[in-house]
């Protein structure tokens, strides 16, 4: 009887087992098996994964040189290594193509052969999402794809760790590495104000990830390891002709989604790290976090496309609703605090009271656990979560960046978030200051109003609404010492 076999997916009798390159093989249970029963895999049943590395890039002439070079370095360097320059007007080709061909590298007594391939695809509608499919098409037969962002440079080691977790565990679809940001060539006050934030932002994150089983809501396209087979069987459920689809603003939480409903797992590595490249402009922030947020609000409301059925209640979508919510109490309190205190000291009714203090002390206490759990942490990071004052303004910029997506996605309004990020970046457009202005005629607003109503309506709406944000507060701050106290496992961000 013939077997009917998909392309991609493993026969039942399909017993290859991949093995990690460089040091020691990984133990395999079989080896244990007497001769009688069938006995180890032999040698034909055993063979060396295969790597693949696909770098979408879009104007990365800056970078893409430290890109390459971090990869030439690895310890266990991709058996190739494609390029995929897309809509691209600067000098990233030419950049690219000096390390096109092959490059040999022997660690610790073992040769290591890679083929740089450099792929200028012109205009590509698809943008990004288009540049990854190419990726996919031209490594198709290799075990695994390493997707690589043009601005993202990896810890010597990074691959290394990436397969051997992968070979050991076949139900792993995708594998991300621990993302953190390279400050050392950070200038000037704003910009290393902000790449702290994203680093306190994306270390709490990535714990939050670690110490959840590792389980990963989304395989970050900076650095994530991909298992072919995952991606096909993908392909197959879905009815898609590449892994990667153009209806989403966030492709790689998309693409995460579907491969943990293949049956899959989606993981964060325990020791893999890349470092990404940071925003360093108020500019640029608002036009990445914007996409960002919008492209997880279009996988949390149902409707949105065809193939979100059930998609509210995704497993890998539960950390984005806390996300979300916990956003929704910050801004919530921060406002309703200051407004309060606005409104209780204009009539003179404003009694200080020593419990306030509370909450920022278990905030700072939470912001320097964080950062101790951080691998490279420095100087600028301890005095980032010790002031306060930093991580308070920096979370102020993440609520403005908040509601706009939510303003925009419940306005319907039709935009290219993609095209908004990648003018941001260059320093065009003006959009990152909407928030702020929209706050502060908030405040005038709802101020003008308070004074047109009379004492005794004043004073109602002072009682009721300092016990109501007294709760909400304590509630906050018993949700900040769950975080405070729970065991990290020696996990590191």
């Amino acid at each position: 009887m013939t077997q009917l076999v998909l392309h991609g997916m493993r026969r039942a009798t399909d017993r290859v087992q991949l093995l990690a390159r460089g040091t020691g093989q990984v133990p395999d249970i079989s080896s244990l098996v007497p001769a009688e029963f069938g006995g180890p895999a032999t040698p034909e049943e055993q063979r060396h994964a295969t790597i693949s590395c696909i770098i979408p890039a879009y104007n990365e002439q800056s970078t893409i040189s430290e890109v390459l070079t971090s990869l030439l370095g690895q310890t266990r360097l991709p058996d190739a290594i494609h390029v995929i320059i897309n809509n691209t007007d600067d000098d990233t080709p030419e950049i690219a193509r000096r390390f096109e061909g092959e490059h040999q590298r022997v660690v610790k007594g073992e040769l290591f052969t890679t083929v740089v391939h450099v792929h200028d695809i012109g205009e590509n509608p698809d943008k990004k999402v288009g540049a990854l499919n190419f990726g996919y098409y031209v490594s198709r037969g290799y075990d695994y794809i390493l997707g690589v962002d043009g601005d993202t440079t990896l810890d010597r080691r990074c691959l290394e760790w990436l397969e051997k977790e992968m070979v050991t565990d076949p139900r792993i679809g995708g594998l991300s590495a621990i993302y953190t940001f390279d400050k050392s060539r950070v200038k000037g006050a704003m910009a290393t104000f902000l790449v702290a934030g994203q680093r306190a932002q994306f270390a709490g994150f990535n714990m939050d990830n670690l110490v959840r089983g590792r389980n990963m809501a989304v395989l970050g396209g900076q650095c994530s390891l991909f298992s072919v087979r995952a991606l096909e069987t993908v392909m197959y459920r879905n009815h898609q002709s590449a892994p990667w689809v153009r209806d989403s603003e966030v492709e790689d939480s998309k693409l995460s989604l579907q491969i943990k409903d293949a049956g899959f797992s989606t993981k964060i590595s325990a020791r893999a790290r890349a470092f990404v490249g940071p925003m360093e402009t108020l500019r640029a922030l608002h036009g990445q976090q914007v996409k960002w947020n919008f492209g997880g609000i279009d996988l949390l409301w149902p409707g949105q496309r065809g193939d979100n059925k059930g998609q509210p209640l995704h497993p890998n979508l539960r950390l984005r609703w806390y996300e979300n919510v916990s956003m929704l109490f910050n801004i919530s309190t921060r406002m309703a605090f200051l407004l309060l205190l606005a409104a209780a000291l204009s009539i003179d009714a404003f009694v200080f009271n020593p419990v306030w203090l509370i909450p920022p002390v278990v905030a700072t206490l939470l912001n320097l656990r964080i950062v101790a759990s951080m691998h490279d942490k420095s100087a600028s990071d301890i005095f980032y979560a010790l002031l306060l004052a930093p991580a308070e303004l920096y979370m102020w910029i993440r609520m403005g960046h908040f509601v706009t997506a939510w303003v925009q996605f419940f306005a319907r309004v039709e935009k290219d978030n993609w095209a908004a990020q990648a003018d941001a970046e260059r320093g065009r457009g003006s959009a990152y200051v909407m928030p702020a202005v929209c706050a502060a005629a908030t405040f005038v607003v709802l101020i003008f109003a308070w004074s047109q109503q009379s004492v005794g309506i004043q004073s109602a709406i002072l009682s009721i609404g300092w016990p109501v944000l007294y709760l909400v507060t304590v509630l906050q701050t018993l949700f900040m010492v769950k975080k405070l106290v729970r065991r990290q496992r020696g996990f590191t961000v």
